[in-house]
């Protein structure tokens, strides 16, 4: 199958350039994951080969970090500083000095003495707080992290204040995933990919979940948690929201396109299962996908709402 597109809805048409096929940009890799777009340049991991690569419009693909500790999801900060999840560190670190990504400081590795299972995906709230997923993909095999018990007996949401203090937010996930702030940040979106058995089940198991919930923000307190969508096929990974409250989501199939009542207005196609996406380029309106092996590049006239109060562009295009 090639790259294109699926219109259910004619406002879908109007949020991406659909006279121009999806663009592979980068391939050669093993699973592809945390696209973030920082400055002039996307950064995306490559999670079993234990690195961090780069990509910029006139220069292609490089290698940025060659031990990058299994990280998985990426995002910014409120300043603009990379944070990252690490499988192997089983932390969520920030990245304090662009130009050397080794420069971390420790946000988050350990919940009442214990250490975390292995930080997925993470998003910064607008007051500084780190809202970060903590299923057990990097403790489960030595594909993505290092095989070990989990410390803590659970699979979590966490919220790491700006002092540090370590709320559990959620804990009634079976593997939570990606997470979005709505624009306003009243609403939490969950991804649950527990249909994901792992090696010991192979493939799908869909009486379990594989959803989107939808929770409400009052400081550290998750209230409701109804799901907002069911994500077929296979589940849903990281996800992004744009300014108008679209959610982005990845699936088996490629990008589902959700309006804010959770009707699928259309996709983008991909040849192969989808991990993520983020929003970037000169005007923030470009949307990159990690989709297994590869990377791809897709223009639209969207933005991402977490991106406000980076530095990087936001708000709603003209």
């Amino acid at each position: 199958m090639t790259a294109h597109y699926e219109i259910f809805d004619p406002a879908f048409a109007a949020m991406i350039d659909t006279t121009t096929p999806p663009e592979m940009i980068a391939d050669g890799f093993v699973w592809t994951e945390g696209p973030v777009w920082l400055n002039d340049t996307l950064y995306f991991n490559d999670i079993p080969n234990k690195r961090m690569m780069k990509w910029q419009p006139a220069q292609g693909v490089s290698l940025a970090l060659a031990n990058s500790e299994f990280a998985n999801g990426n995002t910014l900060d409120r300043t603009g500083r990379m944070v990252s999840c690490e499988h192997g560190g089983r932390r969520v670190i920030r990245r304090t000095d662009p130009k050397d990504l080794n420069a971390v400081e420790v946000i988050a590795e350990q919940y009442n003495g214990k250490r975390l299972n292995s930080p997925n995906d993470v998003v910064v709230r607008s007051d500084g707080s780190v809202w970060f997923t903590d299923p057990p993909y990097g403790i489960n095999s030595d594909i993505e992290g290092y095989p070990a018990e989990s410390e803590i007996g659970g699979c979590y949401v966490f919220c790491a204040a700006p002092d540090g203090t370590l709320t559990a937010v959620a804990q009634d996930f079976d593997k939570p995933n990606g997470l979005a702030f709505s624009p306003d940040e009243r609403r939490l979106y969950i991804a649950d990919s527990g249909a994901i058995r792992g090696a010991s089940f192979p493939g799908i198991d869909y009486d379990l979940p594989h959803h989107i919930r939808v929770f409400d923000v009052e400081g550290t307190t998750l209230t409701g948690g109804a799901v907002f969508a069911e994500i077929t096929p296979g589940v849903p990974d990281g996800f992004r929201i744009d300014t108008g409250g679209y959610v982005w989501t990845s699936a088996m199939d490629g990008i589902h396109c959700l309006a804010p009542d959770g009707q699928c207005l259309g996709k983008i196609r991909m040849p192969s299962q989808t991990s993520n996406l983020c929003f970037g380029g000169a005007d923030g309106t470009d949307i990159f996908i990690t989709a297994s092996d590869k990377v791809w590049h897709v223009r639209s006239t969207r933005r991402d709402a977490a991106h406000q109060n980076t530095g990087q562009p936001s708000g709603e295009p003209s």
